[in-house]
């Protein structure tokens, strides 16, 4: 049913950084008239890093302050798209090496997800690196300056997403999709 509805109106009700608050007026499949506002988003990336030999492989998250949840989360390196134009890879690897310190010698996409599709048309698109080569951070702003980097085998990983320790849902879904699809990797 969802053919039928249609957007009819959209506004801008306020924008800040690279995101934007929109209302946008919409008509239901019956002819029935309601609004609805979220966030405008140019979407972001996430790396699931591997670093180490196949067999003993070891993943790079990064530990940082959230201020929506003021606390810290443990998450792969991500960063917004906010580039405009610049292709999904390209971010990745940009920043994989601002965040991590790690240039990739392969990265292989792993898909797209929606992040809050009821409040945002924010899209991630995933990615698995290889080859990691150390290069120098550039981090921005407070929470990335004070971030620390951890490396736990990609098995304690999986573990840490079963008891909640790792719950950002990139990472969760980063890491879950390169247990399924890319075993030859580990």
């Amino acid at each position: 049913m969802t053919a039928n509805f249609k957007l009819t109106k959209q506004k801008t009700v306020h924008q800040w950084a690279a995101w934007s608050l929109v209302q946008g007026d919409f008509t239901d499949p019956r002819g029935e008239k309601f609004v609805r506002t979220y966030v405008d988003s140019p979407g972001a990336v996430g790396v699931v890093a591997l670093i180490g030999d196949v067999g003993s492989r070891r993943v790079v998250l990064v530990r940082q302050y959230r201020p929506p949840f003021d606390a810290q989360t443990l998450e792969v390196p991500a960063g917004m798209r906010d580039q405009e134009g610049e292709d999904p890879e390209l971010t990745a690897r940009r920043e994989l090496e601002e965040e991590a310190g790690f240039s990739a010698g392969a990265m292989f996409n792993l898909g797209s997800h929606e992040s809050a599709p009821g409040i945002s048309n924010s899209v991630v698109h995933m990615f698995v690196a290889v080859d990691l080569v150390s290069t120098k951070v550039d981090r921005h702003g407070p929470e990335e300056q004070f971030m620390t980097i951890e490396t736990p085998m990609f098995s304690d990983a999986l573990e840490m997403i079963k008891t909640g320790e790792i719950s950002d849902g990139k990472s969760v879904i980063g890491l879950l999709l390169v247990a399924q699809n890319f075993r030859h990797l580990l």
